[in-house]
């Protein structure tokens, strides 16, 4: 990390040390020149930090952000236990190194010190013992750059992203792009007559055909260019909305990297050639004798690569539309699921560690304001970037893969179960009344299925740590069993959870039920500035939280819905073109079946029977195709709906509705015309 001031190497070698990013510098003392003053942190003992370095500041495209990094010498941390995995660890390796053998290090590291520390508590000897009994201890390195967008690891120190949403929207933008394409090659075959002249008076006057087929691409290929420039100015003007709808911070100078700049230019050659070829290759083979004799159109029904044309692009559409709709259905089922907690009406106040010893006084006092039900100390929490403790238990002092559990252990106080509404199947809450709830532990559904217990109260579970190169093991009661609830995302299951008595001050949690949320808020406030902590006021709701855990998939169903849209529409302009200019091809077979006594609606229906058939065509391939792409999706989720029959049903029937309608338009405005007017025409 490139240092403005100090020296980074050494900096956080001593306790009370701290190293700050540039904007944390100028925000506290006015200049990046801030190496040898101190900051003070609040909490239960105030402390005093010299600063040892000032750096720039973290990119906005790094994996995560932070303003401040202490040294962990003031950590109250028991090292030494091998079995905890309580950090992020980045390891930097020399160059040349290549990180997958250098993963193979690792089997021995795991038997020279986990298991020899582990013997000290079970009955483990081996690593090889511990792959024998079905148990799995991995550990394996990510690069720093894959992170973002590859890590399905957690927590991580920030939001990442998915590269399967990354392949997926460049997918979906690849196929808007070619349905462009299609229309430009439908069109432009279908406009053949109007060209046919043009090419048989220029073959008659010497012009090779190489000739005409550059003149055709050179005429698409500066279409696109044209298409580039109005395109960059859209993308200007909607750059905005697209970042707020993609949660990202693109700027439009971006796209003057050289990379991108490169492939920018590139592009529309690139579209302009694959756009414009079939139409080159099928103008330039007219024969002048023919097309002089005006004997150029084939007709329509006899373009089949035309009607495979629009046979993809309202496949694509409807595979987009399924896809759009079971996103939202997914997205609609986890807000209305039952979760086994209630979110709704939870605000949580971030940051009251801040409050030090005060954080009980605040607690206290804000449950007796008027509108507030209950209050808790809220560390941890059922939502993402929440406070996480993984430990290990077993039935037995002794520990073996046989009697014990991983599970998650959370410090919750007397009033957590009551104020997040988690239900109690059996057994008891900790209660002030009872002095040894000190070494009460409650479980969840699936501690006790996982431990074999049908009635776990009375039982006693049993962990251990390291002290002064001691193991000491510890006993719990077990006093309840509280009913399953999703404290981490629906897209995992419910794993064992632990609670034990105790105050995680990271947030203070406050059930409320008044119509004047605002006038709470500002009251709570005003007691939180009155405590002069120092620290800036935060909240948030429980609910509100909750929706960023699906963040990425609801901005998946509004750019899935956005590029449906768009999809839709361009298969529909393609449409629209066709069905005009079929319907001026046969403007006289019109006028005829008129003149015979046809109506308004058998020329309507005659025209657009032929479209009809084709969207039918498209649903019968892109039914399958759709159902497996979001079937594959809602893999990643281990709580999902259904895909029903009325899904696609429902996406077949809006493609065809689409497609009706924009046929109708022309095939009815061709159906009213003055028979005598088209019969007259030559």
């Amino acid at each position: 990390m490139p240092a403005l001031a100090g020296v980074t190497k050494k900096a956080l070698n001593e306790p009370n040390t701290v190293v700050i990013s540039e904007s944390a510098a100028k925000r506290y003392f006015g200049t990046v020149e801030a190496v040898g003053k101190v900051i003070e942190t609040s909490g239960d003992e105030p402390t005093l930090y010299k600063v040892m370095a000032v750096i720039k500041d973290i990119p906005h495209n790094a994996h995560f952000r932070f303003e401040f990094i202490f040294s962990m010498d003031n950590v109250d941390y028991k090292w030494g236990q091998f079995t905890s995995h309580n950090f992020q660890t980045y390891l930097l390796l020399k160059k040349g190194t290549d990180y997958k053998a250098f993963e193979k290090n690792f089997d021995e590291y795991i038997s020279r010190y986990v298991i020899s520390y582990v013997q000290q508590f079970t009955n483990v000897k081996s690593l090889a013992d511990l792959k024998k009994s079905g148990t799995s201890l991995l550990y394996t390195l990510m690069p720093l750059t894959d992170i973002h967008l590859y890590s399905d690891r957690t927590p991580e120190l920030g939001v990442n992203g998915s590269i399967g949403y990354v392949y997926i929207f460049s997918a979906v933008a690849f196929f808007v792009l070619l349905l462009a394409c299609i229309n430009f090659m439908n069109l432009s075959t279908a406009r053949s007559a109007s060209r046919a002249k043009e090419v048989g008076i220029r073959k008659v006057l010497g012009t090779e055909r190489s000739s005409l087929i550059g003149q055709f691409l050179a005429e698409s290929t500066l279409m696109a260019f044209i298409s580039l420039v109005i395109a960059t100015g859209i993308v200007q003007v909607s750059m905005a909305y697209f970042n707020e709808l993609s949660g990202k911070s693109l700027a439009i100078t971006d796209l003057l990297k050289p990379l991108y700049f490169i492939s920018l230019l590139l592009l529309p050659l690139a579209i302009g050639l694959l756009a414009g070829s079939y139409p080159a290759f099928y103008l330039s083979s007219f024969k002048p004798i023919t097309v002089l004799k005006g004997k150029t159109t084939a007709g329509f029904k006899r373009s089949n690569l035309r009607n495979v044309l629009v046979v993809f692009q309202f496949t694509t559409s409807i595979i987009l539309i399924v896809g759009t709709i079971v996103v939202y259905r997914q997205l609609n089922f986890i807000q209305t699921t039952k979760l086994g907690f209630s979110k709704e009406q939870v605000l949580v106040i971030n940051n009251t560690y801040g409050l030090g010893k005060n954080a009980t006084a605040f607690k206290n006092e804000v449950s007796r304001m008027a509108g507030v039900k209950s209050a808790t100390f809220a560390g941890y929490l059922p939502v993402a970037n929440s406070s996480r403790s993984d430990d290990s238990f077993s039935k037995e002092a002794v520990m073996d893969t046989r009697n014990s559990l991983s599970a998650q252990t959370w410090k919750i106080d007397y009033e957590y179960l009551e104020t997040l509404g988690i239900e109690i199947l059996s057994g008891r809450n900790f209660l002030k009344e009872y002095g040894s709830d000190s070494n009460a532990i409650i479980i969840n559904e699936t501690a006790a299925r996982v431990l074999g217990y049908n009635n776990p109260l009375g039982k006693k579970l049993y962990t251990s740590y390291s002290e002064n190169g001691t193991t000491k093991v510890i006993s719990y009661n077990i006093i309840g069993v509280v009913k399953n609830f999703h404290y981490e995302s629906l897209k995992q299951t419910v794993a064992p959870l632990l609670f034990r008595l105790g105050d995680r001050i990271g947030a203070t949690a406050f059930k409320i039920n008044t119509g004047n949320v605002q006038g709470l808020v500002k009251n709570i406030e005003q007691k939180w500035k009155a405590m002069d902590t120092g620290m800036s006021f935060s909240y948030q709701f429980l609910d509100e939280a909750f929706d960023d855990m699906y963040r990425e998939e609801q901005r998946t169903g509004k750019l899935g819905l956005t590029f449906a849209i768009i999809a839709i529409l361009i298969a529909c302009l393609g449409l629209f073109g066709l069905a005009t200019f079929m319907a001026e091809q046969r403007i006289k077979e019109i006028g005829v079946r008129k003149v015979l006594g046809a109506t308004v609606v058998n020329i309507t229906s005659m025209l657009s029977i032929d479209f009809i058939k084709l969207v039918l065509v498209a649903a019968v391939i892109a039914f399958p195709v759709a159902w497996w792409a979001m079937n594959q999706w809602l893999q990643d989720f281990a709580f999902r709906v259904n895909i029903g029959w009325w899904v696609f049903a429902v996406a077949g029937f809006i493609v065809l509705l689409i497609a009706l309608l924009t046929v109708s338009t022309q095939a009815i405005r061709a159906a009213v015309a003055n028979p005598v007017k088209s019969l007259r025409t030559e």
